[in-house]
């Protein structure tokens, strides 16, 4: 979940890049909409976004699904910091390179590094 278009395309373009089954929303309303049909791995979310907040989305998906490793993304620190309270098992500070969030992502799916647990 991306409101800015160009970067959840270069988001989306890596992890598929990667070997990645990618789908993406706009918004935290968008993505949760997505959710509903989908059964993901793992979340990549924005946390300030236009027509919902991102720490909504981590505290629903947190109530649903626990064991759902979602990878926080923002440009605010603090924000972060409340994504890992809430139930966000990684945080990232934009700008950010590609290689961590891949690693971020391997660490969320890889049980035997399973960092994000």
């Amino acid at each position: 979940m991306e409101d800015d278009d160009d970067l959840r395309e270069g988001l989306r373009q890596a992890l598929v890049e990667h070997g990645h089954a990618v789908s993406a929303a706009a918004s935290g309303a968008a993505g949760m909409r997505v959710l509903e049909t989908l059964i993901p791995d793992i979340v990549v979310t924005d946390i300030v976004m236009e027509d919902g907040e991102g720490i909504s989305a981590i505290v629903e998906l947190h109530k649903i699904r626990p064991e759902l490793p979602v990878i926080a993304i923002s440009g605010n620190a603090m924000y972060l910091e409340h994504s890992l309270k809430l139930g966000a098992r990684q945080a990232l500070l934009k700008p950010f390179k590609i290689g961590a969030l891949m690693a971020s992502v391997e660490d969320c799916l890889n049980p035997r590094r399973n960092a994000c647990a």
